[in-house]
């Protein structure tokens, strides 16, 4: 026999009215969510939060709240916030790498714009021999001192 009743109704043993407040985001199908919920925040505050959000909100709402109670039943301590502390490093790190990234694409797109001339004049010199031609003989020094780890 399938019960008209909602998840929570069936957690507080009590008859589920046609207008219960936690039927439509906590079904009968899966009780979990609603055992998780009321163990962290109790059903008479989840009713109250719910009941003061408008209607289109309330979904969005208890669906925070399930994600918030879980995170909080995992970590006790710091709940979701933990969640965004590593997040927010894990941003902090790509944006730290990106600055680097930027900053050596720069060096040598200035070691390049330095450099061109000194090409130039060298096309027009005669080759003295296939391996006879160095970078520091057209006055070019190699990028990599735009990758010193002393330059950040």
């Amino acid at each position: 026999m399938i019960s008209g009743r909602c998840a929570a109704c069936k957690y507080l043993r009590r008859r589920c009215p046609s207008d219960c407040i936690f039927s439509p985001f906590f079904p009968s199908n899966n009780p979990q969510r609603f055992t998780i919920v009321h163990r962290i925040y109790g059903a008479s505050n989840v009713a109250k939060f719910l009941h003061q959000l408008p209607t289109h909100l309330r979904g969005e709402a208890a669906e925070t709240l399930i994600f918030e109670a879980k995170c909080r039943i995992e970590d006790p301590v710091y709940g979701c916030v933990g969640i965004i502390s590593q997040l927010q490093h894990q941003l902090h790190v790509a944006e730290t790498q990106l600055a680097k990234t930027r900053a050596e694409i720069a060096c040598v797109a200035s070691n390049v714009q330095e450099e061109q001339p000194q090409l130039q004049d060298f096309a027009f010199q005669p080759i003295q021999g296939p391996n006879s031609v160095g970078f520091s003989q057209i006055g070019l020094s190699s990028p990599a001192h735009c990758f010193n780890s002393s330059f950040f």
